[in-house]
């Protein structure tokens, strides 16, 4: 499913225009990455968290030189689903595929 996909199925099931619905979508997408940015992260209760993790420095390898690099400390954004999210998309893939 692609973001045209989303605010199309927004805009029909509330009657909300196209228009209000990307901007509202695209205003979210924003503070989501500004609070990131900003080592703030984000609950959502019932859906998750979004959350920057921590990964330490290593040493790694420019396999075209052959010569070993330094990756250092740094943080990545990641996305760590609630549990009635998660419950909900296996009780869904259970009735889709029983065994």
């Amino acid at each position: 499913m692609r973001k045209a996909d989303i605010i199309n199925q927004i805009s029909e099931k509330t009657g909300i225009p196209k228009v209000d619905v990307l901007v509202t979508l695209e205003t979210l997408f924003k503070e989501v990455k500004e609070s990131l940015a900003q080592g703030e992260n984000i609950y959502i209760r019932g859906f998750g968290s979004f959350i920057t993790k921590k990964r330490a420095a290593k040493i790694g390898r420019n396999i075209k030189k052959n010569v070993a690099v330094e990756i250092p400390e740094h943080y990545i954004p990641a996305f760590k689903p609630a549990k009635e999210f998660v419950q909900e998309i296996k009780a869904r893939n259970q009735k889709r595929n029983p065994q």
